[in-house]
């Protein structure tokens, strides 16, 4: 199998480590795993950054890793008036025990609002969830989300804390069929579930007017956390605009394969342009809409 194994970690780019490191310890219950620390090598290499001082620093909620990156010299800054339709968008989900002690401690931080009218009780239909977006202080999106039953529920069930891990990491996408066949193909995701949200609630948490927006969960072998599409009919997507790991817009996930060397032949096959570490340990590909992914042996 040339596919992946699963995701154990989500990367962004940011302006300012240490306003990020406080930002998601005081606000959000992360934890830092390590320092700040040069990037490992295969990785730059793979990412482009070879020629750039790139530090990143590890930061774990629950079982999951996040991997903040600071690039010097730094790429673009994160775009003016960003919106949920936009390609560039990727949120972590982060599942709470309580909504209401959570929007309280995160209120400490200042964060941005996304959603409008604070946290929202989505219909059954479009999960029965309560979901609030929000953003840091680059910009990058987050999800706080309450699930109040079910498979989803269970899963975090024991875990402790008020804020509990990273459910899933969604990206909004414009071509829905190219990304579903990237995801499918040369990763070896599976579909789990798909939906329409809709309606006034998912108006107020997107910050969004009437939006109607396909949902499909996709799983790794290892399911959790997975990838999830969100792939908006409406309203259109405003603009285009693509990022480079530098880029303090730029996202991805990494994901661990045990064949790197056969994800990139099936990358290639695939008409995409991954670029390898001289070692094969790592590799990194765009996405159809250029969302970033980030591949390491293991």
């Amino acid at each position: 199998m040339s596919g992946v194994r699963a995701i154990i970690g989500f990367g962004r780019t940011v302006a300012d480590l240490a306003a990020t490191e406080a930002f998601y310890r005081d606000g959000l219950g992360f934890a830092r795993v390590a320092p700040p620390e040069p990037i490992p090598s295969a990785q730059a290499e793979a990412m482009g950054l070879a020629e750039r001082r790139a530090t990143q620093l590890r930061m774990r909620l629950g079982a999951q890793t996040v991997i903040f990156l600071a690039v010097d010299p730094p790429g673009a800054p994160y775009p003016a008036d960003p919106a949920a339709t936009d390609p560039f968008f990727q949120h972590l989900a982060i599942p709470v025990r309580d909504m209401g002690s959570a929007m309280g401690h995160l209120a400490q931080v200042g964060p941005t609002p996304i959603s409008r009218d604070g946290a929202q009780h989505l219909p059954a239909a479009s999960g029965g969830v309560t979901a609030y977006k929000f953003r840091d202080p680059d910009g990058h999106p987050l999800e706080l989300i309450f699930f109040p039953d079910g498979p989803p529920a269970a899963r975090w069930r024991d875990a402790p804390g008020l804020f509990l891990g990273i459910d899933h990491s969604a990206i909004t996408v414009t071509d829905l069929d190219a990304a579903l066949a990237f995801l499918t193909g040369p990763l070896g995701l599976t579909v789990a579930q798909r939906g329409l949200n809709q309606g006034p609630e998912q108006a107020r948490l997107d910050g969004l007017d009437a939006p109607q927006v396909d949902v499909i969960a996709l799983e790794p072998p290892e399911p959790a956390p997975h990838v999830e599409l969100l792939h908006y009919r409406a309203p259109a997507a405003r603009r285009h605009l693509s990022f480079g790991p530098a880029d303090q817009a730029s996202t991805r996930y990494v994901f661990s394969t045990a064949d790197p060397e056969g994800l990139l032949r099936r990358l290639r096959d695939a008409g995409l342009s991954p670029r390898a570490s001289a070692d094969g340990t790592a590799l990194s590909c765009a996405g159809p809409d250029s969302h970033g992914f980030l591949f390491v042996r293991a």
